[in-house]
């Protein structure tokens, strides 16, 4: 084997690091060598781990490892790690993600082109130029999925015969735009899968206001002919709307005979057109989908569904739509129809989908369970399922509460409720805790050990335990395989802003939520496979002690939010949130919104007893920090690299706390991205929009996330 590295190794197979128990870790086989390898990363595997012995220098140049490479949120892969990376098995890579590699230079990102073999390559939230691309896709002939960002100054003239040449072959495209344009969409004659993510501003950072309109010429317009998945996500915003419609403009002259997945993301209403119209029209007689996602004032009032044709569907999101029960079941079930083919079924803020009625439903009113009994015995085999942000009420009667319901529908991984959906249907006033019983807790494959589920002092004693005889107790004890859960307050809104000033008021939680308290909380710790976890507005939650149960059982728990627990006048949960966080292990995103919390030296002690941690984001209207804590956090936490703080602190505070994080860790944290700003200041808007997107979009702003897009949408 020829290669720098080589020289490097151990020559000694026989005595290396890493006995257990008197068992050799290359004593295992190749196989499964090779699948514990598949989860290290790149730049370790072959800078680091093939420079050991022999045998692993072999194995980590197997094919199944280097034929794929992703890097994003590879936090230490700095530039003379990637540069060394491409230089040592550029020439095998096929696959290549720097998917959110904000902290790459450009030039850096231009050795891609040393990569000659790639058929697949993600660039989003790279820094990339015009002239810079079109030196890289120049050298890809085999390239045929791209993945890349329109940033302002995007000039698509710059673009080499070559380049469009490459682009001429490329069948998936997604492309983020941060400015007004087609970006490479018109080279991209055999399109079948596009994706854009419109994230325009409105006006520029001096104030200007952007148009919508591009130049529409000849060499402008998109070809659709062979296109079969079309999505586009827009954030808020006027001109992202202006623009989206000169993409689906073609598309209404002429729908693609092959087109099965057409969805459109929009926040807000996104009124019809004559161009919309027609192209809905055409898609009616023409096609027959297995993923539809259309904004809502297209659908509401509308008899679309009734007349669309869809063959073994997929994935269907009538997010924020006024569909009715009834219209659920006869146009989209079909009456009952066998829709086993359904994985993935977003029904969030669809206030009326589970009544009969939606004319004249009152957010108090229960649910009709057989709407609801007719969806899950038809849609049997579904795997992620949103009906947050709705007032979904069950009514007495045995078997027929939404729980119990839910329940049958074993297949799930991702779930995501309203708080007051869970509640039992009676008023439980007179409720007592009931006493501390124990719980097996299962400790990987080995023997179960005995432990109580909560292990702070008094006063928690006795308010932690899942009480069985509850329906939400009941729900995830037959949904032990669920990985994402979202209990979210129904009239819960974020403080966080999105292109806009931040939300000083919010409504008050459902009356119904009152039920569900720290026993329901504690009852989430069934769920051993559990990774990502939401829990916003539960005011009934005392102690927090239930989190410590979560601590304690849900050991695989990656990503934890948590907004507004309890009384939002005084943070009670504190204890009880450090105790948790001491048996968090493997968590690695924490976001936590609470009015007037105090982000203390008590608080970042817990924190840093999670070994794992990388993501930290803390929003608190009129909350606290403490500058000397946050700086001995980090200290201690080597792999944190992003921590935002939107708090009540002043501005001058929070500059100072920045630029000290920034001075003492980003010469060793390539990735660091800290953002101290102050909640409710004016400037917030803009400071939003310098945030790399990977994390805006996953842990600075507040969402459910659960069936948001298609299962396996890009990569």
């Amino acid at each position: 084997m020829a290669s720098s590295g080589e020289d490097m190794c151990n020559d000694d197979d026989t005595h290396p690091a890493g006995m257990a128990g008197g068992a050799h870790l290359l004593g295992f086989s190749d196989e499964i060598l090779l699948h514990i390898l598949s989860h290290v990363p790149s730049t370790d595997l072959i800078l680091n781990v093939r420079c050991t012995c022999r045998k692993l220098a072999a194995l980590c140049l197997d094919k199944s490892l280097v034929h794929t490479v992703l890097l994003q949120k590879d936090y230490q892969a700095n530039e003379d790690k990637v540069k060394q990376l491409v230089k040592e098995i550029g020439r095998d890579i096929q696959h290549l993600s720097l998917a959110g590699c904000y902290w790459l230079s450009g030039s850096t990102v231009e050795h891609v082109a040393r990569c000659r073999s790639l058929v697949k390559v993600n660039l989003s939230g790279c820094h990339l130029t015009s002239l810079r691309l079109s030196k890289m896709l120049s050298a890809l002939q085999h390239l045929r999925s791209l993945a890349i960002d329109v940033s302002p100054g995007f000039d698509a003239s710059q673009l080499s015969g070559e380049c469009k040449a490459t682009l001429s072959r490329v069948r998936e495209l997604k492309q983020t735009l941060f400015t007004p344009s087609y970006g490479v969409v018109p080279c991209c004659t055999s399109l079948e899968k596009l994706l854009l993510y419109f994230e325009i501003l409105d006006r520029t950072r001096e104030g200007a206001i952007l148009s919508g309109q591009l130049m529409v010429g000849q060499s402008n317009v998109p070809h659709y002919q062979n296109l079969r998945v079309f999505y586009a996500r827009l954030a808020p915003g006027y001109i992202n709307q202006e623009v989206v419609r000169l993409y689906l403009a073609v598309l209404s002259d002429r729908t693609p005979e092959n087109l099965h997945a057409f969805l459109i993301s929009v926040p807000g209403s996104f009124a019809e057109s004559g161009a919309t119209k027609n192209l809905l029209d055409s898609m009616a007689r023409n096609v027959a989908l297995d993923a539809l996602q259309l904004p809502k004032s297209w659908l509401n009032g509308s008899s679309l569904l009734q007349h669309m044709k869809f063959n073994n569907p997929f994935y269907f999101s009538f997010s924020r739509c006024t569909l009715s029960g009834g219209h659920l079941i006869q146009r989209v079930i079909n009456g009952g129809k066998d829709l086993r083919s359904l994985a993935s079924l977003n029904l969030s803020g669809c206030v009326h989908c589970l009544s009969p009625d939606s004319l004249l439903r009152k957010a108090e009113d229960d649910i009709d369970s057989t709407i609801l009994e007719t969806l899950v015995v038809s849609c049997c085999n579904l795997r992620h399922l949103n009906l947050s942000a709705a007032h979904h009420h069950s009514s007495e009667g045995l078997g027929r509460h939404l729980c119990q319901l839910l329940a049958r529908l074993r297949h799930l991984r991702s779930l995501s409720l309203p708080v007051c959906s869970v509640a039992d249907s009676a008023p439980r006033a007179d409720r007592v805790p009931a006493q501390p019983v124990m719980h097996a807790v299962p400790r990987g494959f080995g023997k179960k050990v005995r432990i109580g589920v909560q292990s702070c002092p008094n006063p928690f004693s006795g308010q932690t335990v899942p009480q069985p005889s509850s329906v939400f107790w009941s729900l995830l004890k037959n949904l032990p395989f669920l990985e994402h859960l979202e209990l979210i307050g129904s009239n819960f809104s974020s403080a966080m802003p999105r292109n806009e000033p931040a939300i000083r008021n919010s409504l008050p939680p459902c009356n119904r939520a009152q039920n569900v308290g720290d026993s329901e909380v504690a009852a989430i710790g069934q769920l051993a496979f559990l990774r990502h976890l939401t829990l916003a507005q539960l005011p009934s939650v005392l102690t927090g002690s239930g989190l410590v149960s979560i601590g304690l059982q849900c050991q695989q728990l990656q990503s934890l939010s948590l907004a507004n627990l309890g009384m939002m006048g005084k943070v009670v949960y504190m204890p009880a949130l450090s105790d948790m966080l001491k048996h968090c292990k493997r968590l690695k995103d924490l976001r936590l919104e609470q009015p007037y919390f105090s982000a203390n030296a008590q608080f970042f002690q817990a924190l840093s007893q999670c070994p794992s941690l990388q993501r930290l984001c803390l929003v608190s209207r009129s909350g606290t920090l403490q500058p000397d804590a946050v700086l001995a956090f980090m200290a201690r936490c080597l792999h944190v690299v992003v921590c935002h703080m939107f708090t009540g602190e002043s501005l001058a505070t929070c500059k100072s706390l920045q630029q000290s994080l920034l001075r003492s860790f980003q010469a060793e944290r390539p990735a660091l991205n800290v953002v101290i700003f102050p909640l409710l200041h004016e400037g917030l808007t803009d400071v939003i929009r310098d945030v790399p997107m990977v994390h805006l979009d996953e842990i600075t702003l507040f969402k459910s996330r659960v069936a948001e897009e298609p299962p396996n949408l890009w990569w």
